[in-house]
């Protein structure tokens, strides 16, 4: 086992990094939480030139053929620099589940669009009850005729507001284990009987209700399986988690080394507050907490690519960081003092962000419980 970057991989983290400082700076990401789409057309063509939409796809359907720990490094930039849009609704939590699952017309229809950016998707996985698991899912497909028909709701999906494709994640089955009967489709956003609407959150993030009312969705359009989806959102979690744990240590850096910085610009009682023994402390325990994670999480990495089992250590990674997230993002704000709380400055940016994210595929409590129940708790 090797941690060890790469030169490809150095190469990459330094591109993204001055990509998204000159595209995208704090000012812009700011003012894309006012804005209803949530990203720029602009910049997304601009990312999809640079291949990065395709980065885990294979060659052979139009990307880069990369690998996860590839995924990983620029994800860690993308989440340096608080870059918004819906980079990881399309090229992870779609293109993943297709890869993996989908038919070969399914995989030559949709990957090369994916890779070219030419399309928006988003995963219509959690419901009212906001869980992750198999249990969760109550939305119901039932065939009639030649086609599915889909009723249900669906909360918190991000990006669903410009997506052309969903990713639904239904229930074919109701009389079985919850695991045994879940199928996903394909659904076209424009389809009638679908209804999106965006909902309020404290990191302006883009989250959607939406409500499917007899959704007819062709066949053709299941993707894997009939009653055998959830071992690929199972499986899809998993990275998805170590995903968003890549984006929340690219946060956690840029906090640790905005704090430094102030802590050696700021001057009270004629001294440089970092000269003080608490500040010290404190920034001390930033580091060596990023440092811990980012060494968890490229060791998750490495699993999850080489297709290990490892549940244990994805729910180990996913409750470090999100408490470590959290901790810089306070301690950011509290370091900086009023100027970090407010809206303005890039502090409470970073704030609002872990706040949100932490949240995602589970927090850190639900977390421990699965470390909990590996250990045979």
């Amino acid at each position: 086992m090797n941690l060890d970057f790469t030169e490809e991989q150095e190469m990459l983290r330094t591109m993204a990094r001055d990509f998204i400082d000159k595209e995208c700076p704090k000012t812009m990401v700011r003012e894309l939480e006012d804005d209803p789409k949530g990203y720029f057309p602009e910049i997304w063509s601009k990312m999809a030139e640079l291949g990065w939409m395709g980065l885990i796809i294979p060659e052979k359907y139009g990307g880069t053929g990369g690998s996860f720990m590839d995924l990983v490094v620029l994800l860690e930039e993308i989440g340096r620099g608080c870059l918004p849009g819906p980079f990881f609704s399309t090229a992870i939590l779609s293109a993943l589940p297709i890869l993996a699952a989908g038919s070969e017309e399914q995989k030559q229809d949709f990957l090369p669009r994916i890779a070219k950016g030419q399309i928006i998707m988003a995963l219509a996985l959690t419901e009212p009850s906001a869980t992750y698991d198999a249990a969760g899912v109550s939305t119901t497909a039932r065939l009639e005729k030649d086609d599915y028909v889909i009723n249900g709701t669906k909360l918190f999906i991000h990006d669903a507001h410009i997506a052309d494709y969903l990713l639904c994640v239904t229930r074919t089955k109701g009389w079985s284990l919850p695991e045994q009967g879940i199928t996903l489709f394909l659904v076209d956003a424009k389809t009638p009987g679908i209804k999106i609407t965006p909902l309020l959150t404290i990191a302006d993030d883009k989250q959607n209700e939406v409500i499917l009312e007899n959704v007819s969705v062709p066949q053709k359009n299941m993707i894997g399986e009939l009653h055998q989806g959830w071992p690929v959102i199972a499986r899809l979690l998993e990275q998805a988690t170590i995903a968003k744990c890549a984006e929340m240590i690219g946060g956690a850096d840029w906090i640790l080394e905005a704090c430094i910085d102030y802590a050696k610009e700021r001057v009270q009682y004629d001294r440089p507050i970092g000269s003080f023994g608490m500040i010290q402390r404190y920034i001390a325990d930033m580091w060596t907490e990023v440092g811990i994670a980012k060494r968890l999480a490229y060791y998750t990495t490495w699993l999850v690519e080489q297709g290990l089992p490892c549940a244990m250590e994805v729910a180990m990674t996913k409750a470090w960081v999100s408490d470590v997230y959290m901790r810089q993002a306070r301690m950011g704000v509290q370091i900086h003092g009023g100027i970090g709380t407010t809206r303005d400055h890039d502090m409470g940016l970073y704030y609002r962000r872990a706040r949100q994210v932490t949240l995602l595929f589970g927090d850190a409590n639900l977390h421990r419980e699965v470390v909990a129940q590996e250990m045979g708790l």
